[in-house]
């Protein structure tokens, strides 16, 4: 095996091989400032900043780059593996697909790159995920500076012409980017990246598969690979149109039978029956097809990621990322919405004495200085969220005088905030919490518990509204001082909760399951902490921006502690306390 799957010519024109970019890294997006706005009256709906977004290149521009790296043909990342054989370049195409429709395939998403000074260009496939997140393969991604020079088009089966004409799609730059912080472009191991888009798109997003699932992984399970790649092993020509093809996945066995130590078991899987050496009988993928989806179920399994060179050398099967062994690290960077835009999830407050809201951004282990969101005076809550999952943070506000609760969101199309009530007389639910999507739908959910101690999960609809609610568990929730959580503790891609029993300190953790009706099974016991020791406990999310979820801890002194993720779901949860600072003794509502 040689390089990772790239692109194949367009047009019957050669192809010419794109070297990576050195070094390249991600812009930083330019916020604008959060300006100060008042709440007025107790009685009055929450304050909002007056602008928020991203930056983002013109119309104009993405069609240029479109363009340009539609002229380009050329090849995304590459890579030395001698292992297989000096002949074997890795490549990517579907080959004896049939054509498909975008209405069959709503979340397939086209990668265009092109960097005029360097003279790079290259496609590559990708999909959908959330509204702003594109699921991709990091030889498409890393070293490469997409900010830049990235143009993303979605909601269309045809390829853009040479003057740029989307066929009905929509372009979308790119705002930031990750690849898996372990690829490796010699073994293309650990080939997994995700794009993050400035604005959502209408494209219907798909799902990543669980990291529970093995099932469809079994030998001989029908798999789905889309992409506009080469059709033929013959010529360097992609399709103009999506393509499909349906593939069996092979037992690693197989797949190491063939590819001996280049294939990694555990991190990749292989698919397809073995090429016969020439086009006919054979179906695989192939250049043009890198960074696509492999569909089981209607959720993703794997991404295109390698093969052999021409894709039809007999024997050989296309290799994709193991999308299952990657959820862990890859949800942290699709569920990462926060205050300041970046990849690290903020700090929120409001002082006690003048009921001042503050932002606190992450610097990754302290917090910058604090901005101000104006008075948030007669409110008891104010929660962190992404709740209609469009990207950008929102707030969850209850009022003290009735109890209803507030949805407070920036519109994009409108370029302004609104505030919508969300639900009436919420005034004796003794605990709210919105730690993400906790029943495995990819929609952020609502969580609170009665004054009886029963839990209820509000299933998020994506759109400020609920489609109905579940009960966790029975009465037992009211043991509780808080109920806390904000992303994935455990690194498995579920989002999980943490509780702590007000009489002994005993703080338990939740695993979250993913499923609708039984979202958290029996609790573990990670920590005793007792309200001496802590009296404020604040879940956030990702602060330090490593793919798991972190903690804070206050004492009542007023000393903040960060507790870095570990991922284990045990007493060693949590890495050894940091200090991030003093002073915080004066904030009595942390969202």
């Amino acid at each position: 095996m040689g390089t990772p799957m790239p692109e194949g010519g367009r047009h019957r024109r050669r192809i010419r091989i794109a070297l990576p970019v050195a070094a390249a890294g991600v812009a930083a997006a330019v916020a604008a400032a959060l300006l100060t706005s008042s709440a007025g009256a107790a009685a009055a709906e929450p304050a909002a900043p007056a602008a928020v977004g991203h930056a983002s290149p013109t119309l104009a521009e993405l069609k240029q780059r479109v363009i340009g790296a539609v002229g380009s043909d050329g090849t995304p990342g590459t890579a030395d593996k001698s292992s297989y054989s000096a002949s074997s370049t890795v490549d990517a195409k579907i080959i004896g697909g049939t054509t498909t429709g975008i209405a069959n395939a709503p979340w397939m998403a086209q990668l265009w790159y092109y960097d005029e000074a360097s003279d790079t260009g290259f496609f590559c496939g990708g999909a959908v995920v959330a509204p702003t997140k594109i699921l991709t393969a990091a030889h498409c991604v890393q070293g490469y500076d997409w900010y830049a020079n990235g143009a993303i088009v979605t909601g269309t089966a045809q390829l853009p012409s040479d003057d740029g004409d989307l066929h009905g799609g929509t372009v979308s730059g790119v705002w930031r980017q990750w690849s898996h912080p372990s690829y490796s472009a010699r073994t293309i191991d650990n080939d997994i990246a995700v794009l993050t888009l400035p604005n959502p798109v209408k494209a219907t997003p798909t799902r990543m598969t669980t990291s529970t699932n093995t099932s469809d992984y079994a030998a001989g399970t029908q798999a789905k690979v889309y992409g506009w790649g080469r059709t033929t092993s013959t010529s360097q020509d992609i399709s103009e149109t999506l393509k499909v093809a349906t593939l069996p996945i092979q037992s690693d066995a197989t797949c190491s039978g063939f590819y001996g130590a280049d294939f990694v078991k555990g991190h990749m899987v292989c698919a397809g029956t073995p090429a016969t050496g020439s086009d006919a009988g054979t179906t695989s993928a192939c250049n043009g097809d890198s960074g696509g989806p492999l569909v089981v179920n209607n959720r993703i399994v794997g991404v295109v990621s390698w093969g052999v060179v021409d894709c039809v050398a007999e024997g050989a099967y296309s290799v994709f990322s193991k999308v299952r062994t990657y959820v862990g690290a890859t949800y942290p960077r699709i569920d990462d919405t926060n205050l300041s835009g970046d990849h690290r999830a903020d700090l929120w407050v409001r002082s006690s004495s003048t009921y001042t809201g503050y932002q606190k951004n992450s610097k990754g282990t302290s917090f910058a200085a604090r901005e101000s969101w104006g008075s948030f005076k007669g409110y008891n809550v104010v929660l962190q969220t992404d709740f209609d999952r469009d990207g950008y943070q929102d707030l969850i506000a209850r009022r003290v005088s009735d109890g209803d609760v507030f949805w407070m969101h920036w519109v994009p199309a409108s370029g302004s905030w609104a505030t919508t009530k969300i639900r009436d007389n919420w005034k004796s639910r003794t605990r709210i919490s919105a730690p993400g999507d906790v029943t495995g739908d990819y929609l952020p959910d609502l969580l609170s518990v009665d004054s009886s101690g029963q839990m209820w999960v509000y299933k998020g609809t994506g759109t400020g509204s609920f489609s109905g609610r579940v009960a966790v568990g029975g009465t037992g929730w009211k043991q509780y001082d808080f109920v806390v959580g904000h992303g994935d503790f455990t690194g498995d891609g579920y989002t999980d909760l943490l509780a702590r029993n007000r009489s002994n300190g005993y703080v338990y953790l939740y695993k979250g399951t993913g499923s609708a009706t039984s979202p958290f099974p029996s609790r573990v016991k990670v920590r005793t902490w007792s309200t001496t020791g802590y009296d404020k406990v604040d879940a956030v999310g990702d602060i330090t921006g490593d793919g798991r979820a972190d903690l804070l801890a206050r004492t009542p002194g007023g000393t903040l502690y960060l507790y870095k993720g570990t991922g284990k779901a045990t007493s060693e949860i949590f890495a050894t306390r940091i200090s991030v600072g003093t002073g915080y003794k004066g904030y009595d509502i942390w969202g």
